[in-house]
């Protein structure tokens, strides 16, 4: 519902929104102000208390309370050179970011707050679990951030090393932001990409005249993979897709070499030990145990669809009347187009005709009513003058950082208490200079500041959906439904998270846990009534769309509102196709990590070739063909895919596993729990208050089992891949 209709007890939030008002300069005076509170904070401690009166109480709770104070403003510093339409801002946010990370290396690098939280860990005082737990993963983490190091050249050469891979990472996220690269094509090089999507490219003038200009944004770049039936376009995009951001070659490199050198000053064999150390896995051979497994279950499955699809390759240009010498390959740039023609060919699945039935809106408004049935929650947009109410300046444009973002106020229902969750933000188009991908970002974290008041959090899903046209809304394919239904998972995560501490808020959970909440829900994209319920076709939304969808389509009338049960079961049928190279191509990726995550020796990553092994990993492991056995005749470094990969670089390095082995944790979850009725309400709650509720507040192994009722099972993700155990 929106702010105009909801009822009055969801009309007036206790917490205003965050504002977003900041400028290049204000950005970094605010920065260098939340620095030298914090920096003020430690001194302090470290002036009025000595190892003989250390206390919990003395020590570590005003850095948390600073910390929550500080969070509340630093997320959103941050967030600008994410989403900001002015580059000037997005600059100052990212210098703002590198003042905060050297700040927090400085601050973890402390030997004299270190000494008294030591003393405080020693003294074994009685605390509350959350505090308990918040005691030891500090006291653990300064040892990790080089204090079990003797003071000297070493610690100073970590300290130096922390301090460059920040600036790395900021690099190379921002190189990815503001990547804007594209191809110009006439249309007959797009013959078979959607004409709507052709229609809205760029028009080429002078030397490009009669030309439309292809971006590599996921609106551009993806319908031209699964639907350009001339294969040197497809492999034009491919490749140079992975050539976009060249400029992160070095920078990747130098990440690598720098983690390992780092890692062993602190004893550890290697960056991928001292990163799986505080995970669930515990040890990289669990990992590589795991990894191995599932590439040696999933390597005949592959070879099998692989034979599948060739020979569809083979008949669709024998059709097509084209002879060449590639037809005996299957290529990385073939394997988009040709499984999108399986699933059309042999199971009438029509993804363009599917993706009418899920135009953006209404598909966001199916699901929040999902997530409010399941777990007790309401949502209500704020618009119009409502905007202009819950802003300080009486600005309503002053608490959203683009015109387009849409803002909910999100509460308890009656049942669960009708109380205040936070507040919920969507950034659903491209625009230059903007995050890429889908990623759902903490705004503002949730906690109980020092007078015990509730402090809400706030959240945001940054997206990148095709734009509504005139003729057409957003219309979502059934992929990017499930894209949406995975990231406003974390974002519920976030939301209905009760931390004492902001630190273990929402999705602060280990790496290999935190996918599993959003994967779960995937779940629900894969079941008739929520597909059912989700749906809404187009032409019924405005008598404009009505009539393009009459004029484009020849029908005499519109279809039925709700997706059909046939293309339904169509859908459904689809969903372990292909399987096998779709969990082959993810294993490539945490292969790949772990490969140059744990050499043997830092002079074995100093000579390792990453863009070859890049290239020749995706071989083996998804047995793709590339353009090495082309024109580049047996080089591997035709294209440079590890400088777009961002999560390598952004927090997932020797973590890129937790995305398949928390697949373990949510298929369990669902098929445990929720697999016989989706929309039990009871269990929903349940999961609420037993998983999500609880953050990092808790080790994630003992919440897993909380909610199971027993130890995890590798069962049903096995059954659910088609696999015998």
């Amino acid at each position: 519902m929106n702010s105009s209709m909801a009822p009055e007890q969801y009309r007036k939030p206790p917490q205003l929104p965050p504002k977003f008002t900041a400028t290049p300069s204000s950005l970094i005076e605010e920065t260098q102000r939340l620095i030298n509170r914090s920096r003020s904070v430690q001194d302090s401690i470290v002036q009025n208390v000595t190892p003989e009166k250390a206390t919990f109480e003395k020590v570590l709770l005003p850095v948390a309370l600073d910390d929550n104070k500080m969070a509340i403003e630093s997320h959103i510093i941050g967030f600008y050179q994410a989403v900001s339409t002015d580059k000037a801002l997005r600059d100052a946010s990212t210098d703002a970011e590198k003042l905060l990370d050297d700040f927090g290396i400085e601050s973890s690098m402390r030997e004299d707050v270190f000494n008294l939280v030591d003393a405080v860990l020693k003294k074994k005082e009685p605390l509350d679990p959350e505090s308990q737990r918040m005691l030891e993963k500090d006291h653990k983490s300064y040892i990790r951030n080089g204090l079990g190091v003797p003071a000297g050249p070493q610690r100073d050469r970590f300290k130096e090393i922390k301090k460059r891979l920040s600036e790395l990472s900021i690099a190379f996220q921002k190189n990815l932001n503001e990547e804007n690269g594209g191809l110009w094509f006439t249309p007959d090089e797009l013959a078979g990409v959607p004409e709507d999507l052709v229609a809205s490219l760029e028009k080429g003038t002078g030397e490009n005249e009669g030309k439309v200009r292809l971006t590599f944004k996921y609106p551009d770049l993806f319908p031209t993979l699964k639907y350009a039936s001339n294969a040197a376009t497809r492999k034009r995009v491919f490749v140079e897709n992975e050539n976009k951001c060249n400029q992160n070659v070095p920078l990747f490199r130098e990440t690598v070499l720098l983690r390992d050198e780092a890692a062993r000053i602190l004893s550890y064999p290697n960056h991928a030990a001292f990163r799986i150390e505080d995970k669930m896995a515990k040890t990289p051979k669990t990992v590589n145990d795991f990894l191995g497994d599932l590439r040696t279950r999933l390597a005949p499955g592959g070879k099998v669809e692989i034979e599948k699809l060739l020979a569809l390759k083979q008949e669709d240009l024998k059709e097509r009347g084209i002879t060449d010498d590639t037809s005996n390959k299957y290529f990385l740039w073939d394997h988009r187009y040709y499984d999108r023609l399986m699933l059309e060919r042999d199971f009438s699945l029509d993804q363009q005709k599917i993706a009418e039935y899920f135009p953006l809106q209404t598909t966001i408004q199916g699901m929040l009513k999902i997530f409010e049935e399941l777990f007790g929650l309401v949502f209500v947009e704020i618009v119009g003058e409502d905007r202009n109410a819950l802003a300080e300046s009486g600005k309503g444009s002053d608490i959203v950082w683009h015109e387009e973002v849409q803002i909910f106020s999100v509460w308890d229902d009656e049942g669960e208490g009708s109380d205040f969750v936070g507040y919920l933000y969507l950034d659903l188009f491209p625009r230059d200079g903007k995050y890429g991908h889908a990623a759902n970002f903490n705004l503002q974290p949730g906690y109980t500041d020092e007078m015990g008041k509730r402090r809400y959090p706030a959240t945001a899903l940054v997206c990148n959906f095709s734009k509504p046209t005139k003729k057409k809304p957003s219309l979502l394919k059934h992929d990017e439904v499930v894209t949406l239904f995975h990231e406003l998972g974390h974002g519920i995560h976030d939301l209905v998270s009760r931390t004492t501490y902001s630190r273990f808020h929402g999705t602060n959970t280990v790496r290999d846990f935190v996918e599993a909440p959003s994967q779960m829900l995937e779940n629900w994209c894969w079941t008739t009534s929520q597909l059912r319920s989700l749906s809404n076709h187009y032409s019924y939304l405005s008598p404009d769309y009505e009539l393009a969808y009459l004029e484009s389509s020849g029908e005499s009338k519109k279809p039925s509102e709700r997706i059909p049960y046939e293309l339904i079961t169509n859908l459904i049928n689809t969903k372990h196709i292909n399987d096998a190279l779709f969990n082959l191509r993810q294993l490539h990726f945490g292969i790949f990590d772990m490969t140059v995550h744990e050499p043997m020796s830092h002079d074995d990553i100093e000579k390792l070739d990453i863009s070859a092994t890049y290239n020749k990993l995706r071989k083996e492991i998804s047995q793709l063909d590339g353009p090495e056995i082309l024109d580049h005749k047996g080089d591997w470094a035709w294209g440079n895919g590890q400088a777009t990969f961002g999560h390598l670089i952004g927090g997932y390095d020797a973590g890129y596993y937790g995305y398949l082995s928390s697949q373990v944790y949510s298929t369990d979850m669902f098929y445990s729990v929720f697999k016989t009725n989706p929309m039990n309400g009871k269990e929903g709650r349940r999961y609420r208050h037993t998983v999500l509720e609880k953050g990092g507040s808790k080790e994630e192994m003992e919440i897993l089992e909380d909610f199971l009722g027993r130890k995890p099972s590798t069962e049903a993700f096995y059954k659910e891949l088609g696999i015998e155990q």
